[in-house]
């Protein structure tokens, strides 16, 4: 019986960790090339001169996601298929030709001292960070619904 019980406690032990390790992800090192084509397209296209410090593939259980640094510090994140989901630039402005047009005449009009430094896009919801540290979200169709 207590062998029966000691290999239940050893076997719920190893599914408990196995299962740790597969929602925590596996984080890689990858070359540039081995970057979706959309991926390296954004990044030739709205990202130009600017040199790859570091290029990651992160694993998930259903998916695989993607993030470029800069070796200026700006950061950049694409979702398995190369699409872009969120852009960090920590002293510059987050490359207009990235920010859906609706967004940028809110902004402009709104805030016009303030740069964009993040845009992140999820689930339909698009949020960007100004510059003055005000969060402001939009809906899928680019309508205000909510500033921090």
């Amino acid at each position: 019986m207590n062998r029966i019980v000691t290999a239940v406690i050893v076997s719920l032990s190893m599914l408990s960790s196995m299962q740790a390790q597969a929602y925590t992800g596996n984080e890689k090192a990858i070359s540039q090339s081995q970057l979706p084509a959309a991926a390296r397209h954004t990044i030739k296209v709205h990202f130009p001169g600017r040199k790859v410090a570091l290029a990651k593939m992160e694993s998930e259980l259903f998916s695989k996601t993607y993030s470029v640094i800069f070796t200026n510090g700006e950061k950049i994140e694409f979702d398995s298929s190369g699409n872009w989901t969120e852009v960090k630039c920590k002293r510059s402005a987050v490359p207009a030709s990235l920010v859906p047009a609706k967004v940028s005449q809110y902004i402009r009009a709104n805030y016009p001292d303030c740069k964009i430094l993040e845009i992140e896009k999820d689930d339909g919801e698009t949020e960007v960070t100004l510059s003055n540290y005000i969060e402001v979200t939009f809906n899928r169709h680019y309508e205000v619904t909510d500033i921090e």
